[in-house]
């Protein structure tokens, strides 16, 4: 720290130099100036006055009325002469022409030009100031009057301001310096001490906040640094350690690293993802940009795994500010405290997004494949623009791909239906797999779309298709055999097209478990003061506005259960975290006012003083809001009337590190199959819902840990790492085949 306060030191004092001295010397030539000044005008006064005695005495024998008149006029620091036309003094105030100058140029000068000429010059050893003007008779020159005035105060006062300036940028210099000395101690070398305190801390494992620092705007961008290396690394420690325990006990677990491992080791090739949502977007907040993780089970199973293999994701970019974050190739580096991949983010039109991702995505596929009493709608403009945005997907990723060998492609979800085929006519070399995240409806259902069989002939481009379940697998291999030219080999449950085979397999989604939390875990009073109420039981449930997921049977069932169960009005609230949804459909604006209306009419019937049965939080939450709710709640609901799998349901589990807590699930989700001992219900009857309901506030606190330790013990050994190594490990053991792309 020396070095720096000496180079700050010597800093400060060059500057003070440079400025104290540059107004030193413009103070210093306006001084000057001004002293000239008024020496030239007491010059002009005395040369005007005495010009018109001097001349009628030019031409007399006698120079002795000059003498007297000039000796009246003698003044100490002043000497006047007065010269002939050969510039020779004939009379002066000083006796015997002593101390005048015999030759002075200013005097020729003047004689010569006929003007007043001006000048120095040394009489005695001193600085005078000489003005000299010219003398006529008829109208031609005949001498000069000379005034010499002394100027040695000049000098005089040029040492004085100087030596001011002096004083002045000691004094200056000193008190600045024990200034900055002072404020680098409270402001840098103190804090920094504070920060290398805390890493210290941070290097041995305590995962602490950074300390209160007095300039936050300073230190912020290196405590962040710091913290995001000191999460990495007790992420790293805390995987090393799992490692190490599950290699002791024999484990096959996968983790994070295990997963890295296996990817680097087994396959070498990269990842590349395609999906339609974005795991970041960015958006405007008052001047400044957002960053925006989506309310999205998609982006909640797979974040971690690019976390983890990094590669490139390939995503519509939506956010309002996106395109002022990426650089020329329309990529960004993901996360940004900690980047682990490339986000390659694709642009739509809104007449594009409206018609591949409102219209057909969601007004025609979505209700289509869930089955939940809503008409499929499949307009001609919509299926047009279906095809242009895969397209234009298909362009980005091989784009992407470019130069990379055999690369990994793994297709995200129902948008993408058509891009299999696309991709993989361009890239015969490549692998490809597509993830359908939702079901799988019967033959005759998916018969519906006008364009099934060109759906189905893009899905069958990929080496591997992945649904949650083995049921929604026979599902699709029985459209297949019944719509498209192709053999159904249902021993190894895959399609043969030509000489290209897809194989067609199940691989239930799961989530990463919770990384241990930083900083002090948030209580339960804090919760419930956070939510503005004070109850003995709290239930919750978090999901997108949607209608699949049952939102409005779920309050009904809610408003049952205080009805057959009284006691428990004023002593439990269910919290809805419910994010907006796809907002410009209209049914899912039907669906917003229904909820609604469903929240008013239970809870206006139901509440009493400032007890509510429900809270309806209708916004978009963070991760880190939700978990304090799902490690507090004592039960959780999750009442899909159809869904693909729900990772809400493994969320809620794998957040509950104290083995507590009951889940309501749901017969229609894909959750269901694996998390047995969750209290299952048809959503459809409000009565065994609400009966569920009342079960989990009353059960034993023994049954309630047996129950979460199991589904936990699910969780952890189905988690996302498996899934992915499992559709990866099953992606890069398909032998290379040629692919006839179709017409």
């Amino acid at each position: 720290m020396m070095p720096l306060t000496v180079r700050l030191v010597g800093a400060i004092w060059f500057a003070a130099l440079l400025v104290i001295g540059g107004f030193a010397a413009l103070q210093i030539h306006e001084e000057r100036q001004r002293l000239l000044v008024e020496l030239d005008q007491r010059a002009a006064l005395q040369g005007e006055s005495l010009k018109a005695a001097v001349e009628p005495l030019l031409g007399r024998p006698s120079s002795r009325p000059l003498v007297h008149l000039l000796s009246r006029l003698e003044r100490p620091g002043q000497v006047i002469a007065v010269y002939d036309e050969t510039a020779n003094p004939i009379a002066a105030t000083s006796p015997g022409l002593t101390g005048v100058p015999s030759v002075a140029p200013e005097v020729t000068a003047a004689i010569a030009s006929g003007t007043v000429r001006k000048g120095f010059y040394a009489i005695a050893g001193r600085q005078s100031y000489v003005s000299a003007r010219p003398l006529f008779r008829d109208g031609r020159p005949a001498g000069a009057l000379a005034i010499f005035l002394d100027a040695s105060h000049l000098a005089a006062a040029q040492w004085e301001t100087v030596r001011t300036t002096a004083i002045r940028f000691v004094v200056l210099a000193a008190v600045t310096s024990v200034i900055a000395l002072l404020v680098v101690r409270a402001s840098v070398t103190h804090p920094l001490a504070r920060l290398a305190e805390w890493t210290q801390g941070l290097r041995a494992g305590r995962l602490t906040p950074p300390p209160a620092l007095p300039d936050h705007g300073l230190f912020a961008p290196l405590t962040r640094q710091v913290s995001s290396m000191a999460t990495s690394l007790s992420h790293a420690r805390a995987a090393a350690e799992t490692e190490a325990a599950l290699r002791v006990k024999g484990d096959t677990v996968w983790t994070e690293e295990r997963l890295k491992q296996f990817v680097n080791l087994r396959l070498g090739d990269p990842l590349f993802v395609v999906s339609n949502r974005e795991p970041v977007s960015h958006v405007r907040k008052g001047r400044g940009i957002e960053v925006l993780i989506p309310a999205s089970g998609l982006v909640t199973a797979m974040d971690p795994v690019l976390r983890a293999c990094g590669g490139v994701w390939v995503a519509h970019g939506s956010g309002d500010a996106d395109r002022e974050v990426v650089d020329a190739s329309s990529r960004i580096a993901v996360p940004s405290d900690d980047p682990r991949y490339a986000l390659r983010r694709v642009w739509l039109t809104p007449e594009e997004e409206d018609g591949y991702y409102a219209g057909f995505s969601n007004e025609g596929l979505w209700p289509l494949c869930h089955i939940v009493h809503t008409r499929p709608l499949f307009r001609p403009e919509d299926w047009e623009h279906y095809q242009a945005v895969n397209r234009k997907f298909a362009d980005a990723l091989l784009e992407e791909m470019a130069g990379v060998t055999n690369p990994l492609v793994l297709i995200q979800d129902y948008h993408f239906a058509l891009l299999p085929a696309l991709v993989k006519g361009q890239r015969p070399d490549a692998r490809v797999a597509i993830f359908w995240h939702i079901p799988w409806p019967n033959f005759e259902a998916f018969g519906i779309c006008p364009w099934q069989d060109r759906l189905l002939r893009g899905m069958l481009g990929a080496d591997l298709i992945g649904f949650h379940t083995q049921y929604h697998c026979n599902n699709f291999l029985e459209t297949v055999e019944r719509a498209v030219e192709a053999r159904v080999d249902w021993e190894r449950f895959s399609v043969i097209r030509g000489k290209h085979t897809t194989y067609v397999k199940p691989f239930p989604i799961s989530v990463a478990e919770d990384p241990p939390a930083e900083g002090p875990p948030v209580t339960r009073q804090a919760v419930l003061a956070e939510l503005g109420t004070d109850t003995e039981f709290l239930g919750v449930g978090v999901e997108r506005v949607d209608y699949t997921k049952g939102l409005p049977e779920r309050f009904r069932a809610l408003g049952r259960f205080f009805d057959r169960h009284p006691e428990y009005r004023g002593r439990l609230v269910f919290v809805q975290v419910a994010a907006p949804s796809r907002s410009k459909i209209p049914r899912y604006q039907e669906l917003q006012r229904e909820v609604e209306d469903t929240v008013r009419e239970v809870n206006g019937r139901l509440q009493t003083g400032s007890w509510r049965p429900i809270l309806y939080l209708n916004r978009h939450h963070e991760h880190h809001e939700i978990r304090p709710l799902y490690r507090h709640a004592d039960f959780c609901m999750v009442t899909s009337l159809h869904d693909g799998m729900n990772l809400v349901a493994k969320e809620f589990v794998a957040s509950r590190d104290d083995e507590d807590g009951v889940l309501v699930l749901s017969r229609f989700t894909g959750a269901a199959r694996e998390l047995s001992d969750a209290l299952l219900v048809n959503p459809y009857d409000l009565d065994e819902t609400a009966q569920a309901i009342h079960a989990a506030v009353t059960m034993p606190p023994e049954e309630r840990a047996a129950r979460m330790a199991r589904m936990r013990r699910v969780v952890r050994e189905h988690n996302i790492y498996r899934w992915a190594g499992m559709l990866l490990g099953e992606l890069s053991s398909i032998p290379e085949e040629p692919f006839v792309k179709s017409a």
